[in-house]
């Protein structure tokens, strides 16, 4: 796997913060050459590395004056900047991605709900997930189909950014996809409306008498640990608790905090480290739950999936089983710039509870299954030993639905 897999969808593969945005005076219409050295200053004050990776920055700050004439201009030059450091991670966002990322955080977008994903020939745009009950998948889009048009115009070759583009509109207006299930599966046409969809990061259900399943897909929405807490509350009585975070891209940074410090019963949860100095985020110790837990991730877990399942590891809390996780070990800003568009600038890499880097590297899990088919059975076992090996169950009773 490349170590940025190209991803479109209404979730985001950064661990991100929420910082202050830059807003321009009243009745002050931007400059283009405004947008690029907002840019400029906002990378030169909070990137995470000071020797930014090997650049001189200060040569950046004047460079493409002379060439900046209109807001094209300035996108373009602050891309071509934004290159130079050679950071996947700190990127420009148009104003219409930054909407997009902004609704995604509200927990509400309009779109047909599915998360693209290309292939690593870059030639294939397949569907890696649909939203339960959204426009997509009440037409018959599955996991797994591959997208080989839209609304006619060949999707080979296309990236996902490409096809987000294409396949974004009004509510109430249609998307044609023609789709393929398998390479040599007859291609299907279906017509999908926009609708205003309602993200849920959560789902939640009991696979027996004494099991519970947390899916939990997303840290991007403001509502995650609202909606985690009441999953919660919702299986109180279970014996023990299945978290799965497989194919979670990560998100808020805050997110991951609070769901962490849900389940702890002590100890860091993680030690963010940047030019400014180092910080700890440690537990509350006053954890909602101390049922036992195995936490199910692969490869596409990134982020603050990879900060929640570390943490809950290395402090003894859950077993791992899966696949070893993606590696993403920095954490980015999001910082809003003249005339409505944004950068998201890394800002801090991160250390597990136990001072591990992960970035490049990912969260190793107790137990490897490979399989994913294989991972909930195995993740089962483990949980249902740990179950049998307590005198008394260790079920959670004061917990409330929240509305």
């Amino acid at each position: 796997m490349s170590q940025l897999k190209r991803i479109a969808s209404i979730f985001v593969l950064v661990c991100l913060t929420l910082t202050s945005v830059y807003q321009p005076a009243s009745g002050h219409r931007s400059q283009p050459v405004e947008i690029y050295h907002r840019a400029w200053q906002l990378v030169h004050d909070n990137f995470y590395d000071g020797n930014f990776n090997g650049k001189n920055w200060a040569d950046y700050e004047h460079k493409y004056d002379a060439q900046i004439k209109t807001n094209a201009d300035a996108q373009k030059y602050l891309k071509v900047m934004l290159e130079a450091l050679n950071d996947p991670y700190t990127r420009y966002l148009d104003p219409r991605a930054f909407q997009d990322e902004n609704d995604a955080i509200d927990a509400r977008i309009v779109g047909i709900g599915i998360n693209l994903q290309q292939s690593k020939d870059q030639q294939h745009l397949n569907v890696t997930r649909t939203i339960e009950a959204g426009p997509a998948e009440t037409v018959g889009v599955r996991a797994g189909d591959e997208i080989v048009a839209i609304d006619g115009a060949s999707a080979i070759g296309m990236t996902p950014e490409q096809a987000a583009d294409r396949i974004r509109g009004k509510a109430g207006t249609s998307v044609q996809l023609s789709l393929q299930a398998s390479p040599n599966a007859p291609v299907r046409n279906v017509t999908i409306v926009r609708q205003e969809i309602t993200i849920h990061a959560v789902s939640s259900k009991m696979l027996d008498k004494n099991i519970g399943y947390i899916s939990l897909s997303t840290f991007i929405s403001n509502d995650a640990s609202h909606e985690f807490r009441n999953a919660l509350a919702k299986l109180n009585r279970a014996d023990g608790l299945v978290i799965d975070l497989r194919d979670n891209p990560g998100g808020l940074l805050s997110n991951a905090l609070e769901i962490a410090d849900m389940l702890l019963e002590g100890g860091a949860i993680v030690t963010t480290v940047s030019r400014h100095g180092r910080h700890t985020d440690i537990s509350s110790s006053e954890p909602l739950t101390r049922q036992p837990m195995v936490i199910l991730v692969d490869e596409e877990s990134a982020s603050a999936s990879e900060i929640l399942a570390s943490a809950l590891k290395d402090n003894g809390r859950a077993v791992i089983v899966g696949n070893k996780t993606y590696g993403k070990g920095v954490v980015q800003e999001i910082n809003r710039l003249p005339g409505g568009s944004a950068i998201h600038i890394t800002v801090s890499r991160y250390l597990t509870p136990s001072g591990t880097d992960i970035n490049k590297v990912g969260v190793i899990p107790d137990v490897t299954v490979t399989d994913k088919k294989e991972q909930l059975k195995v993740g089962l076992t483990c949980l249902r030993e740990k179950i049998a090996s307590l005198k008394t169950p260790l079920r959670t009773s004061n917990l409330a639905i929240v509305r």
